[in-house]
């Protein structure tokens, strides 16, 4: 089977003018944001992905915050071919910010026949940055959401006879949804497509908006067989279940979902065990209130601060020894929901130190 550098070789020679841009094309361009652009690149410079690609090779690779060990291999493939390494880039931003619990990072691509693809990068593994995706079960508009609107206006003024194409994979899919929804009518009219690539839903207060609903159906939907991240909170639009070779919460791992010509490999429907996570989930948020869920997520993330790291990588072995400790300044929590505080906390981080591991073994 293949996956998207695989498509890169063989549709690479076949520029987006003699091939129509397709649904791989956007999984690659929504990736496109998670590359490590902050030292070869700047904001408002306007330059060929070959370009960076080749401003890319130069760098010492062990010193770059690289999420994923496949990006390595799909950024020289998409600057040495025909179909990505003419396209010009351009309006990188990369803005984490604590005190907001903000972090977002966005690029524009400039296609063929006078159109553009705005590309939101996900969740990186900084603590910031999943602080905020935890703050969607409680909060209708987060920052990085708010500031996906902003970029994309700014971006629509800037081009103003482009139509646009705007995607991101995980939190960037959100981000992505929601920025087409609440722009003006005339960005709106602008908006080719909207696509989602295991991204998360919205709260009952967005999806009831005649915003969204008016959006919908310009939203393409992907989601692996196994999706966790991408049946969170609420859907209303139709979505494609995509067949991926990894397992479980590793199918986030846009890498390894198949791909076949210029299409997704796809499936029927979604695992058993999707649907149950699925119900799972969605049971529990509706038994707690939203201010519950805030308190209990703003004591996860004081304990993990209290780490004093920056991201789940510097998180040390035993960490966790000192959590109840911790919890004892908590006096208003009883014994059963210190217990879940904790487990979720242990489950939270070593969920995530262990994708970091994995990958950097993969790298070596």
């Amino acid at each position: 089977m293949a996956n998207v550098c695989d498509y890169v070789k063989w549709r690479g020679d076949l520029s987006i003018e003699q091939s129509e841009f397709n649904e791989i094309d956007n999984l690659i361009l929504s990736r496109f944001s998670y590359f490590p652009f902050d030292k070869i690149i700047k904001e408002n410079e306007v330059v060929t992905i070959k370009e960076l690609s080749e401003r890319f090779k130069k760098q010492d690779i062990r010193k770059l915050p690289i999420l994923w060990k496949d990006d390595v291999d799909l950024f020289p493939l998409m600057g040495e071919s025909e179909r990505f390494g003419k396209l010009l880039a351009t309006k990188y931003i990369n803005k984490i910010d604590p005190e907001q619990e903000k972090q977002f990072a966005a690029i524009t691509v400039l296609m063929p026949n006078d159109t553009i693809f705005v590309s939101y990068r996900g969740t990186d593994n900084t603590i910031v940055g999943w602080k905020e995706d935890l703050n969607m079960s409680f909060k209708s508009h987060i920052a990085s959401q708010i500031s996906a609107k902003k970029y994309l206006e700014i971006i629509a003024q800037e081009y103003p006879d482009k139509k646009i194409r705007i995607g991101g994979h995980s939190k960037g899919g959100n981000i992505a949804v929601y920025a087409a929804t609440f722009v003006n009518k005339e960005i709106k009219d602008r908006i080719i497509n909207v696509y989602n690539n295991d991204g998360p839903g919205f709260c009952d207060d967005v999806i009831e908006t005649p915003e969204y609903k008016e959006m919908i159906e310009k939203v393409h939907t992907y989601i692996p067989q196994s999706s966790v991240i991408g049946r969170l909170m609420n859907h209303r639009e139709k979505y494609t279940v995509v067949k991926s070779v990894q397992k479980g919460i590793m199918q986030h791992d846009l890498y390894s979902w198949q791909v076949q010509g210029t299409k997704v490999v796809s499936l029927k429907e979604v695992t058993n065990g999707s649907e149950i996570v699925d119900k799972t989930i969605k049971e529990w948020l509706k038994n707690i209130e939203p201010s519950k869920r805030e308190e209990v997520i703003n004591i996860i993330f004081d304990i993990i601060n209290a780490t004093d790291a920056k991201n789940f990588g510097e998180i040390k072995e035993k960490w966790f020894f000192d959590i109840g400790a911790m919890l004892k300044g908590y006096k208003n929590l009883d014994d059963e929901n210190k217990k879940m505080i904790i487990d979720i906390t242990k489950k939270l981080i070593s969920a995530i130190r262990v994708t970091i591991k994995n990958d950097k073994k993969k790298r070596k």
